[in-house]
């Protein structure tokens, strides 16, 4: 008897297990649409969570990158000043001279006038008529002041002129500028003077603003037209004026006692 209950529950028991696996079959999609939202939401979050962790990282990112660029470009710029700088110590001045950096601060240029604004005046002892020199050589002179700036005009104004001397022959001249096409030119120099083209023009020292010595210009032409009384001469400025963002003013033939020879004030 017992035999055969138990041989009755096993058959419901079997029974029921098939019963439960297809009601699983059928029971499983509608769990999983009902769960599915749920894990979506989680899904979502975590996907929020993490592009929002993309985000700040990409922005912080970014924010470094910019500051390292900054960086970069300031050591550059350090770099460049640097090197102008001691192109400037290296500049043709005199051993001993008085000189001082002056920066730029405007430049005023037109077809005839080419004019620049330095920032030192008065105060830094500046006077009319000194010259401004940079790296490479005679830059112009100064023609007006004030207390803490002062107006430089380039050796290429039409109202400039300096008495040069050619190195190589020695032949003497006045060197004008041309304004226009921001060169210059030798004013009333005879046909039978010893002039050529590549041939290197510096300071004569005669008129006292400028000392002798200092490249102006190389000739870059030279004509001469039958039944002129003078030569055609033009001269490519040596100094780079359009450039040049420091420049120096000399003391021609002063020392200050406080300098060491050579040494450049910054002040």
């Amino acid at each position: 008897m017992a035999s055969i209950v138990l041989m009755t529950v096993d058959r419901k028991m079997d029974y029921l297990e098939t019963v439960r696996s297809h009601l699983s079959l059928v029971v499983y999609p509608v769990q999983y649409l009902i769960d599915l939202p749920i894990k979506v939401g989680d899904w979502m979050s975590e996907s929020l969570d993490e592009r929002d962790d993309l985000l700040t990282e990409n922005s912080k990112l970014k924010a470094d990158n910019l500051l390292l660029k900054n960086h970069t470009h300031k050591y550059q710029t350090l770099v460049l000043e640097n090197q102008r700088l001691r192109g400037l110590i290296e500049s043709p001045i005199r051993q001993g001279e008085r000189v001082l950096v002056a920066d730029f601060m405007s430049v005023q240029q037109d077809s005839t006038t080419h004019k620049f604004v330095l920032n030192k005046g008065t105060s830094d002892d500046v006077y009319l008529g000194q010259p401004i020199v940079d790296s490479l050589g005679v830059m112009g002179q100064i023609v007006h002041i004030g207390p803490s700036s002062s107006t430089g005009m380039m050796v290429t104004d039409s109202e400039h002129a300096i008495p040069v001397e050619v190195i190589r022959s020695g032949v003497r001249a006045i060197a004008t500028g041309e304004g226009v096409s921001g060169k210059m030119r030798l004013d009333y120099v005879p046909p039978e003077s010893d002039i050529k083209e590549g041939d290197l023009i510096v300071s004569s020292g005669l008129g006292g603003h400028f000392p002798d010595g200092y490249p102006v210009g190389k000739v870059s032409d030279v004509e001469l037209h039958s039944g002129d009384n003078f030569m055609m001469i033009k001269i490519q400025p040596i100094a780079n004026l359009t450039k040049a963002r420091e420049v120096l003013l000399v003391w021609p033939g002063i020392t200050d006692t406080e300098m060491e020879p050579g040494k450049v004030v910054t002040r």
